[in-house]
């Protein structure tokens, strides 16, 4: 049932550079946030060219192997991939529908998205964008007492993507009308 709601969107080659290009959006996201601050400074000096600018910026995309685990840079590119993958059923479903989507997929695809944001981190700091919220609000050291050190928002955000992927390509196979 899933495998043939996959083959009838991917078969179309506008679906496959829709999630394509969603999950290197993700992807860039991902890796480009935790250098923030070097992006903009690169982006601001008058001393660095255009094209040495682009690619520092491109060359940050190799940090995916220095600048985090081996678990973390598995789980951002499980969520990348995932997402544009869901972004693409998602559309096929709307469209094929021809109404508007409010379900649970699209819910828990966004869900698993922001989850999976919240553990993005490297090696050497943990979890970024989650021990930055929670710095706000005195809770940083909270993230150590969790077993994998906060990990686990990636690995929930992987559950939920994966959920609302498998969930979106079953509802592509089932007919529009109820059946009896």
């Amino acid at each position: 049932m899933v495998k043939s709601a996959f083959k009838k969107v991917f078969s179309n080659r506008s679906y496959v550079i829709l999630a394509s290009v969603i999950a290197v959006a993700v992807f860039a996201f991902a890796v480009w946030l935790p250098n923030f601050k070097l992006i903009v400074t690169i982006i601001t000096s008058s001393s660095v060219s255009f094209a040495e600018a682009v690619a520092v910026i491109f060359g940050l995309f190799l940090s995916i192997g220095t600048n985090f685990t081996v678990v973390s840079a598995s789980y951002t590119i499980a969520i990348a991939v995932l997402f544009g993958i869901n972004i693409a059923l998602l559309k096929y479903y709307i469209l094929a529908r021809k109404s508007s989507f409010g379900g649970k997929g699209g819910a828990m695809g966004i869900g698993g998205l922001i989850s999976g944001v919240f553990g993005i981190g490297c090696a050497a700091c943990g979890t970024f964008i989650l021990t930055s919220a929670l710095a706000l609000f005195g809770a940083a050291g909270a993230v150590a007492f969790l077993p994998f050190g906060g990990e686990e928002f990636g690995f929930l955000g992987v559950f939920l993507i994966g959920y609302a992927t498998y969930w979106t390509a079953k509802k592509i196979e089932e007919p529009i009308v109820c059946e009896d």
